[in-house]
């Protein structure tokens, strides 16, 4: 990049780049303000001058000086410039260089290009064998290529065009999935209904292709977009209701437009219950509202309405239940036990170790010798699984005891048509987000009873509210709190850290420098490895070399990564890929934007597929890989699943995966990546919820100064909700 230091003061500087954004444009005089990139670099510039009819994508050489603004800093301001290459070339080479195509990746999609420019689509559509021109494609390529472009007719326009705003491989496809034929015209016509209508696109996108499109950068539809995403990005990060000041605030910030627009039309959109007003100060979105709103008064509706149980004697029942189990239980665990037998509402909180199982086996066993219908839940299909083992009764996860019906996009079992029970048993309720909740208790049968079991101490739901902590403070239900340990000798060392992690003061064994001294009869481990890079190696080798040689631990089937952030070196990507190159380097493979698939890798699935019934979170084992057709096939727990190409954005490599991701499963082994570079993530519940994760082992890999800085944060993000007032309000 040219040094705007040393070129403030010349008129005859160049730039050469793309045209990435485009934040404001005068239809009138052509006057522009935007951002380009240059060729290889990752910074964008701020680039200020006229330029009509220009567009997103198109590559330009500009002339001008550098001139620093007061508020915006470096800027380019052009008077002269020229297109070099077309926004629609550009698109081109981000399609073929997206995996879609097969036989084109990101080289050949640059070759081809740069070999024949804005008439690459003519050339491969009605002259291919022009291909091969290009050094390395030959014949079957050539072949494969042709055969996947008749293929992908019907979203190739739409993806060229979105992807010449910089919407990702994944989004695109997920638009396409989500309009079909109609995408590329809603949005055109409506560009900011994409923000609505599909998770991941955010107003940034949305608003690039509507500014571009020369849509007013005052109008209310755009404001209106503003207020919203900005109202939704607050629920993204855990809230159901925010400040309507702060949300004002922020919205202008984002729209960099006047505040008096903003407030106004935050009002009109109270007024067409876009937004709900919730009190003076406070707006929500009305699906939140309406969320917490059914909570609420399913819950009031529970209370209120007599037990259909059978006449229990439950200090009777607690003893034939100790007689069963084959030893006393302690004070807690009765009282839990109690608690949940007498109350229409209950609440058992406790981490690992605590004695929750017993007393969930107890109860079951007891419902069960009388007769009563019981029914046990939980958020993903390992906890079901789990539950059901360790209660020796059936469970499922919550989507499939409420039966969704993709048709109708709802769940089937609600309050018209409920469940048929007199007991249900919800497990790791802290996973559940308002939405969630708001259908399992809107299916509850008012005459049944509900017991709610989980750590109040992990990680929240990663949807907004937090449902398990809001019920517990509101003081409307029997809560029992298990904090005694009963599993010393079981798991001594992971269960003895996770709680000296709750008291903040939980050390782990002194790190060591060396793989070579880690002990095989601890559980608990720490790893000394102070940088990214370093640390990545240390985990790869663990995970090739250590576990599998010297643990006979299976890495693939019983190792989990919980890393803390995406990116960078020691993010979850990276470990993915490095931990696919190292245990499973051949195979098929199939390239998905920026995510590979091989034969044999660890997948995880990311959105709820209920016509295939996999959902967020399952894990599976891809069995093979049609490379040629665009196709994979995935064991999950010995299903086996078809997945198409459009389908294959659902997937991630799940060699590593987040914390949110591991709620609700258990591994033998968990690895656990900790560094200062994670510092924005470091707080005591993420690590004591990676902890409790692992079963076995637990390997902490990384600088024992972010683990003490992990343990010391205990100031987690207040969410705000408005639940807790609309229970009160309720009675």
């Amino acid at each position: 990049m040219v040094n705007p230091k040393n070129t403030e003061k010349s008129s005859n500087s160049s730039l050469e780049g793309v045209l990435e954004r485009i934040t404001f444009y005068n239809e009138e005089n052509g006057f522009l303000i935007g951002k380009l990139r240059e060729n290889d670099k990752s910074e964008e510039i701020a680039v200020v001058g006229k330029a009509p009819k220009i567009q997103c994508g198109e590559t330009l050489i500009l002339k001008g000086k550098w001139t620093t603004h007061p508020k915006h800093g470096n800027q380019f301001l052009f008077d002269k410039f020229e297109s070099k290459l077309p926004a629609s070339a550009y698109g081109i080479r981000k399609y073929l260089g997206s995996g879609l195509v097969h036989g084109i990746g990101k080289t050949y999609a640059n070759k081809i290009v740069d070999h024949f420019g804005s008439d690459t689509l003519k050339i491969i559509s009605e002259d291919s064998v022009r291909l091969r021109e290009i050094p390395g494609i030959g014949s079957k390529r050539i072949k494969g290529i042709r055969l996947a472009w008749e293929e992908q007719k019907t979203i190739r326009e739409v993806m060229m065009f979105l992807q010449t705003y910089g919407v990702t491989d994944a989004l695109c496809l997920r638009l396409v999935r989500k309009y079909g034929n109609d995408a590329k015209s809603i949005l055109e016509n409506d560009p900011y209904r994409i923000i609505r209508d599909v998770k991941g696109i955010g107003f940034k996108t949305a608003d690039k292709i509507a500014l571009n499109l020369g849509l007013s950068s005052n109008g209310s539809d755009r404001i209106d977009a503003g207020i919203l995403h900005t109202q939704q990005e607050a629920e993204d990060e855990g809230h159901t209701h925010m400040d309507r000041r702060e949300i004002a605030l922020k919205a202008t910030a984002l729209l960099e437009t006047q505040a008096e627009g903003v407030e106004k039309r935050i009002q009109t959109l109270i007024e067409e219950t876009e937004l709900i007003s919730t009190e003076p100060d406070w707006i929500q979105l009305p699906t939140s509202w309406r969320a917490e709103d059914n909570i609420a008064r399913s819950l009031q509706s529970v209370l209120k309405t007599p037990s259909s149980l059978p006449s229990i004697l439950i200090e009777k029942a607690i003893e034939w239940a100790q007689d069963k189990a084959g030893f006393g239980f302690a004070d807690a665990q009765t009282k839990g036990i109690r608690n949940a037998l007498s109350s229409k509402v209950a609440i058992l909180t406790g981490g690992p170790g605590t004695g929750k199982t017993t007393i969930l086996r107890a109860i079951v066993s007891i419902l069960k010798a009388k007769k009563a219908r019981v029914m046990l839940a939980a958020p993903t299909g390992r906890a079901a699984r789990r539950m059901s083992e360790s209660a020796s009764h059936f469970a499922q996860t919550v989507h499939r005891l409420l039966k969704f019906d993709p048709s109708h996009g709802g769940f089937t079992v609600n309050e018209k048509s409920p469940l048929v029970c007199d007991f249900l048993i919800m497990d790791e309720t802290s996973m559940l987000d308002i939405r969630l909740a708001s259908a399992l208790f809107r299916s509850v049968p008012a005459h049944a009873h509900v017991l709610l079991v989980g750590d109040s101490d992990q990680l929240p739901s990663v949807g907004s509210g937090n449902v398990l902590k809001n019920l517990i403070d509101c003081s409307l239900f029997s809560v029992t709190r298990l904090e005694v340990t009963f599993r010393q000798a079981e798991n001594s060392g992971i269960v003895n850290l996770a709680h000296g992690i709750l008291a903040g003061k939980g050390s782990p064994p002194s790190p060591v420098d060396s793989l070579d001294k880690l002990n095989p009869k601890q559980d608990v481990h720490f790893i000394r490895a102070v940088t990214p890079e370093l640390c990545v190696e240390v985990i790869t080798k663990l995970c090739s070399q250590i576990l599998p040689k010297k643990f006979s631990i299976d890495t693939k089937q019983d190792v989990q990564i919980l890393a803390p952030l995406h990116r960078g070196t020691a993010g979850i990507g990276n470990l993915n890929d490095q931990i696919r190159d190292s245990i499973n380097p051949h195979g098929s493979t199939l390239t998905m934007g920026f995510n590979i698939f091989r034969e044999g890798d660890k997948v995880i699935q990311t959105r709820n597929n209920y016509d295939k019934d996999v959902f967020n979170g399952d894990m599976g084992i891809i069995d093979s890989v049609d490379s040629i057709n665009g196709k994979i096939e995935i064991l999950f727990e010995g299903r086996r699943i078809i997945y198409e190409r459009m389908e294959i954005t659902d997937l991630q490599p799940a060699y590593a995966i987040s914390v949110h991701k591991s709620q609700g499963s258990e591994y033998p082994v968990v690895i656990f990546p900790l560094l200062k570079q994670h510092f924005m993530m470091l707080q005591r519940n993420l690590v004591y919820t990676g902890l409790t994760r692992a079963k076995k082992k637990v390997i902490f890999v990384g600088d024992p100064a972010a683990y003490a800085m992990a343990i010391r944060n205990n100031k987690t993000l207040v969410r705000q909700t408005d639940l807790i007032r609309k229970i009160k309000q309720a009675t």
